[in-house]
């Protein structure tokens, strides 16, 4: 059988330093999450489809200058950019879902 241990002052002041602590980390992790960090993920998420889009569409009028065909590289890779900056706007977005999840379980 376990035994109760007395409870001490200085058991008790580890808990009130421990629970200073949590509070501290607690407040440290939402500190972040203001106006600024929300426009700040927006831009990340436009950002994160834009380049991948100009690229393709650079890297396609170029390959259509210089080998000219019936198919529009330009076009192709436009689409191809889209399509990989939306999948790439998806990660950071699910992964930023993901650590709030987290975090309100930890709470």
């Amino acid at each position: 059988m376990l035994k109760a241990e007395p409870v001490t002052g200085e058991k008790v002041f580890s808990q009130q330093v421990g629970a200073t602590a949590a509070r501290k980390l607690h407040a440290q992790r939402h500190a972040t999450r203001t106006i600024w960090s929300g426009l700040g993920m927006i831009g990340l998420v436009g950002w994160s489809v834009a380049v991948p889009t100009l690229l393709g569409t650079a890297l396609g009028v170029w390959l259509d200058q210089h080998f000219p065909g019936s198919h529009s590289y330009t076009l192709l890779l436009l689409t191809s950019g889209l399509a990989l900056g939306c999948v790439n706007a998806w990660h950071w977005v699910d992964k930023e879902n993901r650590e709030i999840l987290q975090e309100q379980e930890h709470e």
